[in-house]
């Protein structure tokens, strides 16, 4: 054949050049994502923030949303699906992104204060807008840098092992072993050097002295002379519990009738080497004091700082004209949060411990002269007790009930009530079974309403519907809580809407400030100790009328910190 009829093939066409690699370089999905990110973040959520706080939150909200956003496209370009080219695409994400972000902004003071007006707090300040987006815009900013070096350090990994893999095998693992990297840096050496900090913070405060207390000249009172335990030893928390102790006189006040003086035993930290020892000191210490010839008996956990509640304590020492003791043992000086993460377990051994000890002795005695016995705890101090006591094997001589208050979400018993409740009853007051062991409560005093009439053992809760620690679910990462798709309790906002991981991010911010607003959120008030306790002890001659006077008696104390 001629060559000359042969088909000649068409010019190859000219490669596309190839962008260079710029980590900085933003993309329309990551600004889309980031602007929407940060318009949730400022939607209503459980506790009031002020603009500093909603700030940050709002800027992590951006970088969460730009990292998302960022992590498709980058899936997307992976797989070699096609993508609108040129100019435009970025340039109308940043419009739109633009527009979402103003209007949200704009839309922030009224979002604000819809959590505010169900708490009863005045609206938000003037200059709530401009200083929650400076703080915003810092956030998201420190979060875009550090993000650009991480995607520089995975695509160095990355690019080091395409050499010896195939396809994109080496990019993948090069973001996977980059995370890896970041994740070990940061457990294993910065958190680490910031926990023994704040361990070595924590227990200095711990020792500081408090001028207003001092050590009792009472022979029979924790940390005196005669005492089994130092008043040095008790630390800062111990020796607030003791010097707060009502004086018969207050009480008398109160009651019309001479009273006495509560038995207060407290263990600190240093008093003795481990759980066990602490646990027998506080026994002995009980038996010194005479605890075991009260009418009450109550064994508390306190929270992780070692903190007990004068809310909680001081009131039932009134509703019992002083006829009370109180044992408790610290086992840690950190808040609960730091606690929770860095030592969950010497909680659990110490609650354990102390519980093992005072029932074991308390189930020896006569039952016609022994007091009856109450468990109680706040916060990690509800999640400790409940995951250590022994329900089954109390069971032939059983306690006279527990009262648990703020209980994290994560706590058995109360995950239990809460997830096997009554239907049609709302997950933040959950009713169980037919109330005969089991009540809840939160602001509003419904622990008299149940099908059946109190059993032998009662169990209250009290958790407030605002309370992030309480209502957090893991799951609402990826799907709405059960609290905000039914019945509301009155302190969650109507305008509070779900949406994916930016509400969960929302609720972590709202856990660290939950103890800003009285009587919402974590910060559990005396008024509402009161109706749990009267629920669950059955103070003689109680009534509505003696109630409203002891609230309004700690309504009028200082705050308790």
């Amino acid at each position: 054949m001629d060559p000359r009829l042969r088909r000649r093939r068409p010019p190859a066409a000219p490669a596309a050049p190839v962008r260079p690699f710029r980590p900085w370089r933003p993309v329309a999905p990551a600004v889309i994502f980031a602007a929407l990110a940060f318009a949730a973040s400022l939607t209503p959520s459980l506790i009031p923030r002020t603009p500093l706080e909603q700030g940050v939150l709002a800027g992590l909200a951006i970088g969460l949303g730009y990292a998302c956003g960022a992590l498709a496209s980058w899936l997307w370009r992976l797989m070699l699906l096609p993508e609108p080219s040129g100019p435009w695409p970025l340039r109308l994400a940043t419009l739109a992104a633009a527009a979402v972000m103003a209007a949200a902004l704009w839309q922030a003071p009224e979002w604000q204060d819809a959590t505010r007006r169900v708490m009863d707090l005045p609206p938000v300040e003037e200059g709530h807008r401009p200083r929650v987006a400076a703080v915003a815009l810092a956030t998201g900013a420190a979060l875009w840098v550090a993000g650009v070096l991480f995607v520089l350090l995975s695509r160095r990994i990355g690019g080091l092992l395409a050499r010896g893999l195939p396809g994109r095998l080496g990019p993948v693992l090069g973001v996977l072993l980059a995370a890896l990297l970041v994740m070990q840096l940061g457990r294993g050496v910065l958190l680490r050097q910031a926990m023994e900090l704040s361990d070595a913070a924590f227990a200095a405060g711990e020792q500081a002295v408090d001028p207003r207390f001092a050590p009792p000249e009472n022979p029979m009172a924790t940390g005196s002379a005669a005492s089994l335990i130092s008043w040095e030893d008790l630390g800062n928390r111990g020796r607030d519990f003791i010097g707060r102790t009502p004086e018969p006189a207050e009480i008398e006040a109160f009651t019309g009738r001479p009273a006495k003086r509560p038995v207060r035993v407290y263990v600190g930290r240093v008093s003795a080497p481990t759980a066990e020892a602490r646990a027998k000191l506080a026994l002995e210490e009980l038996i010194r004091q005479g605890g075991f010839e009260r009418e009450i008996l109550i064994v508390t956990t306190p929270v992780g700082t070692g903190w007990m509640d004068p809310g909680a304590h001081d009131t039932v020492d009134f509703m019992f004209n002083g006829d009370t003791a109180h044992v408790a043992a610290q086992y840690s000086y950190l808040t609960s949060i730091l606690s929770i993460l860095t030592q969950i377990d010497y909680g659990f051994d110490q609650a354990r411990a102390l519980f093992d000890v005072i029932h074991g002795y308390w189930s020896a005695l006569p039952p016609e002269s022994r007091p009856r016995l109450y468990i109680h705890g706040l916060s990690q101090g509800a999640l400790n007790s409940q995951s250590t006591l022994p329900i089954f094997d109390v069971l032939a001589d059983p306690p006279q009930g527990a009262f648990w208050a703020g209980s994290p979400f994560m706590s058995p018993i109360w995950s239990f009530v809460r997830d096997r409740r009554a239907e049609g009853s709302p997950a933040w007051r959950p009713v169980f079974g037919n109330g005969s062991m089991v009540r809840t409560a939160n602001q509003e005093n419904t622990l008299d309403r149940a099908e059946a009439p109190w059993g032998p053992i009662r169990f209250v809760f009290l958790n407030y519907g605002s309370d992030p620690i309480v209502v957090f679910d893991p799951a609402m990462l990826w799907r709405p809580p059960d609290w905000l798709t039914g019945p509301r309790a009155p302190d969650v906002a109507p305008e509070m809407r779900w949406f994916p991981l930016v509400t969960a991010f929302q609720l972590g911010l709202d856990m660290l400030v939950a103890l800003s607003v009285e009587g919402h959120g974590h910060y559990y008030v005396a008024a509402d100790y009161i109706d749990a306790w009267a629920a669950l002890a059955d103070p003689p001659d109680w009534s509505e009328a003696r109630a409203r006077a002891l609230a309004e008696l700690f309504r009028q104390r200082p705050a308790p910190w």
